[in-house]
């Protein structure tokens, strides 16, 4: 297995890789999906180290990146790739950043609280939030075919506007980026997200078939799918006691939680 001082590898299977940040406090995850055509890296991550530099040794194949949401976390590397792409609703941001986010703010965010050396060359102070052309932008139902197997984009916004889970069909992965992990509160508390959407994205993934593993990207890598079975308990709770809208706080379910 590969060895790196900053990005931590774990194989998920033969064809399937995360590659993970744990000396940030945010944990966290890519994930590379190596088919027999082509592979498909989902997301890029903090951009504090060059994640390249890990895809280059697990594939000789082309890499393009598909994007969960463009959150700074998300994005860090995406300028080493020759092609990347995100969802149509997010395509402004990426070009021109979000607004009410100043890069300051950002950089703040992304440098604080590591706690294990970064690599040689990476400067906190002069850390910016990568901006770029995508080759393309993706929509509901768009189809990625690895020559093997299959990708399906679903838009589930809420936590952003364009964000997307990533379902491969083949193998019965769902790739939830921001909208469904363990140990830390989801969240839909800044202006730029939405309780109602959110709380819709998580209903809508808990009805996805065939899923026997879900991967979120932050803290822990592979949950059990019975997780999708709490969703849809925390929907009804949350739809009946009148949470869904800003300013109801955290609420607290078996296995993850939401902050609103």
């Amino acid at each position: 297995m590969i060895r790196d001082d900053w990005f931590t590898v774990q194989q998920i299977d033969p064809d399937t890789y995360a590659i993970s940040e744990y000396g940030h406090w945010e944990k966290v995850h890519s994930f590379l999906l190596v088919g027999r055509n082509r592979a498909i890296l989902i997301d890029s991550g903090l951009g504090i180290g060059n994640i390249r530099t890990i895809t280059d040794r697990l594939t000789k194949l082309p890499v393009e990146v598909v994007t969960t949401h463009v959150h700074a976390d998300h994005i860090g590397s995406h300028g080493e790739f020759d092609a990347f792409y995100v969802h149509e609703e997010e395509m402004d941001w990426i070009v021109n950043g979000i607004k009410g986010r100043t890069d300051e703010q950002i950089r703040k965010e992304m440098t604080r609280d590591i706690t294990i050396p970064t690599p040689p060359g990476f400067d906190p102070a002069a850390y910016r939030p990568f901006r770029g052309t995508p080759a393309g932008t993706l929509k509901e139902g768009d189809v990625f075919n690895l020559g093997n197997r299959v990708l399906r984009i679903y838009h589930t916004p809420g936590h952003s506007p364009g964000h997307i889970t990533i379902h491969d069909e083949t193998k019965g992965y769902l790739f939830t980026g921001d909208l469904l992990y363990d140990e830390t509160p989801v969240y839909a508390f800044y202006p730029t997200t939405s309780p109602e959407d959110l709380v819709r994205s998580l209903e809508r993934i808990a009805e996805i078939p065939g899923v026997n593993r879900v991967f979120g990207s932050h803290n822990t890598v592979g949950l059990d799918p019975q997780i999708l079975d709490e969703v849809r308990s925390a929907v009804r709770e949350l739809r009946e006691r009148g949470f869904v809208r800003f300013g109801t706080g955290t609420h607290r379910f078996k296995s993850f939680s939401v902050q609103f």
